[in-house]
């Protein structure tokens, strides 16, 4: 399947190299940011790449959650243990988890359907930042900090009423941002299309920190070194990061 070739099997044990995970983030999810640049200095496995190793190896369920649970870096031994029907756990050998997946339903495990649900759904977060999260911190008067702009996913969840779809296509139709105090919560719900109709809802939460009032001319200095970057085809000016 083809997460295949974004990490390797040593002892039984899924191992992402740093090349690999980056590697994934720009060619697959059309993800530049610095915290997923090999020689990074925390640097750390996008999220998105734990996604598509879980579901290649375990299928796609009509519901399923993914809660990021801590950062995971270079090269580090996972398991990944079924608990019942319902549970997966991504974790290192000393029992740390880096990923928990809830999950019911029906499974397919149709490669070219998981492939092509796995890359539209990964596609998406490309385009947080600037085109969904520009707009939406501009509109509640709040941003991130411009000197050091994070963001967090913390869940990512999906229902499905069919698992045979061809084509599928995320709709953004709803961002939400709640302000609490140093930190903002960012909601994005999507529709899953395919052949137009809907076939689904796919939802994202995120975590911004040191929230603080918004501020136009230092907003347009992140967007500018954004661009400036990803004309490089080296790095986003954004550290978005799981968690």
């Amino acid at each position: 399947m083809f997460p295949d070739r974004f990490y390797t099997i040593q002892d039984g044990r899924v191992h992402i190299s740093a090349s690999q995970a980056s590697q994934f983030a720009k060619e697959v999810a059309e993800d530049f940011n610095p915290i997923h640049d090999p020689d990074a200095r925390r640097f750390c496995v996008p999220g998105d790449l734990l996604f598509a190793v879980v579901v290649s190896r375990f299928g796609l369920s009509r519901s399923m959650t993914f809660h990021f649970r801590a950062l995971l870096g270079d090269g580090v031994p996972l398991e990944f243990r079924e608990i019942g029907d319902e549970t997966i756990e991504v974790c290192d050998q000393n029992g740390k988890v880096y990923m928990e997946v809830t999950r019911s339903g029906e499974t397919t495990r149709d490669e070219q359907v998981i492939e092509e649900f796995i890359r539209c759904y990964v596609a998406a977060s490309g385009k947080n930042f600037p085109h969904t999260l520009k707009p939406l911190m501009e509109s509640k008067g709040v941003m991130f900090n411009p000197d050091r702009p994070m963001v967090m996913y913390e869940s990512m969840s999906l229902a499905l009423d069919s698992l045979d779809a061809s084509s599928p296509e995320l709709e953004l139709h709803n961002a939400d941002l709640e302000d609490s105090g140093k930190r903002g919560n960012v909601t994005l719900e999507y529709r899953l299309n395919s052949d137009g109709k809907p076939v689904g809802e796919v939802s994202k939460r995120l975590v911004l920190g040191g929230l603080r009032p918004y501020c136009p001319d230092a907003m347009a200095g992140v967007i500018e070194e954004f661009y400036r970057l990803k004309a490089r085809g080296s790095q986003y000016g954004v550290d978005t990061v799981e968690s």
